[in-house]
């Protein structure tokens, strides 16, 4: 048996144990025979054209798994941002870790989704986010007919929330092979600010393929700072799908550093429906050995007077692979539209790999729209001036490469993960680079 064969039979045994309103369960029949009719992706796919999940399909993954694995908070301390005060929604093999958690309920909701899911007092919002936004592709719809637990955000109106929020997503290796697929909900009210950092991360060599849905809701003037730290494992393998909808005047970033893992795809999608609205994607992917990392793009501008900026850069070396497929599509009513987006890659080895596909289509006639791709290896010319002066080739070409994804981190708001980001950096280009980070 296949894991679709296995998914789609197991669905009805999952289905009657779950605790949820009677909607619910339509909408996660309904998902099922999406994923039963389409399957997975592949590279019959234009979007998935340079990435195929074959290899990691054919893993005999445990779906469902029974035992709970305690873990001190001493042995995954290391994969927090520690030193700052923050929520934190934290998962075990895909279960709620209530001795690792600081939720609240005061004056908002940074809880559970399976709560939410299954309390009436959440009705409301449920139906009116839930599934709204999502994709109805094989690979959304799979995660749909399986949501049962992962973070639900609701930020009421008017509301600062002073600390960010950390999810994070722990496989313990109780499995020799795990599938998860956790589930998140971020609905932030008028006027409202909050900051979000997200981690999957494996504490084993073990395999695990992670099929992760965020839908974020941002309403009129609210401001959403999302931070991805993907820097897992050898054989963990991520699908993360986020979708973003925004309304007039809010403001809304998601910044993705990807620096492990054995193949990472990135789905993000921006929907912007409101004028003045700021859309902001960013990252740095740094990977080598045969790491394979895909970011797919998209931002849809619907009404006039928006700006969206993306700004990738890549390192690449060994036999490592790289994909970069960005899309805006600006309609025609989007007029004064400012969309600007580039792709910028190293490669470091010979035998790297990157395809990058930046892509606009435009059907209105009074917008700046700029995008483009470089790829190319470092700059031998100020190579041999920084070794004139001293500077070991090493620790040359580690500056270079620092220099070249710095930008990225600069608009990264919260300063101790800053520093973090900068210290995975330096570690994965293998050098001290010799000055404060």
């Amino acid at each position: 048996m296949d894991l679709k064969e296995k998914l789609v039979s197991s669905f009805l045994a999952f289905e009657n144990q779950m605790d949820v309103e009677d909607y619910v369960h339509d909408i996660r029949s309904e998902a099922i025979k999406t994923f039963e009719n389409e399957g997975f992706p592949s590279k019959k796919d234009e979007d998935w054209k340079y990435t195929s999940l074959n290899k990691i399909l054919k893993q005999d993954y445990s779906v469902f798994p029974d035992d709970e694995n305690a873990i001190e908070y001493r042995d995954v301390k290391k994969y927090f941002i520690h030193n700052i005060d923050s929520f934190k929604i934290v998962f075990i093999d895909g279960k709620y870790s209530s001795h690792l958690s600081q939720t609240t309920h005061e004056g908002m909701d940074i809880c559970l989704l399976s709560a939410a899911l299954a309390k009436p007092k959440y009705r409301l919002v449920i139906e009116n986010y839930f599934n709204k936004i999502a994709a109805s592709d094989g690979i959304t719809s799979l995660n749909t007919a399986f949501s049962s637990e992962g973070a639900y955000i609701h930020i009421p109106k008017n509301k600062l929330v002073e600390k960010p929020i950390q999810i994070i997503h722990f496989s313990t290796g109780n499995e020799s092979a795990l599938m998860l697929q956790p589930r998140n909900l971020v609905v932030v009210d008028e006027n409202s600010h909050v900051q979000i950092i997200e981690r999957h991360q494996s504490l084993t060599s073990n395999a695990v393929l992670t099929n992760s849905v965020t839908e974020i809701f941002a309403n009129k003037r609210a401001i959403i700072d999302c931070y991805k730290i993907q820097n897992d494992h050898q054989n963990a393998s991520l699908i993360d799908n986020t979708f973003i909808h925004q309304k007039q005047e809010s403001h809304a970033s998601v910044h993705t550093f990807t620096f492990g893992g054995n193949l990472t795809r990135n789905n993000l999608n921006f929907y912007q429906h409101g004028e003045r609205v700021d859309s902001t994607l960013k990252g740095i992917t740094i990977i080598g050995d045969k790491q394979h990392v895909d970011h797919n793009t998209l931002v849809h501008h619907v009404e006039p007077n928006c700006e969206s900026h993306q700004d990738y850069k890549g390192i690449f070396n060994d036999k490592s692979t790289g994909v970069f497929n960005g899309k805006v599509i600006v309609e025609k009513e989007a007029q004064k539209t400012n969309a600007f987006q580039a792709n910028n890659n190293i490669l470091v080895s010979d035998q790297s790999t990157i395809n990058t596909k930046p892509q606009l289509e435009i059907f209105a006639d009074d917008v700046k729209c700029s995008h483009g791709c470089t790829i190319g290896q470092l700059d031998s010319d100020a190579l041999f001036y920084m070794k004139t002066r001293g500077i070991p080739e090493k620790e040359a070409k580690a500056l270079l490469m620092y220099a070249f994804a710095n930008n990225v981190l600069e608009s990264v708001k919260i300063a101790t993960l800053k520093t973090r980001i900068n210290k995975l950096i330096a570690n994965k280009i293998g050098v001290n680079i010799g000055f404060n980070l």
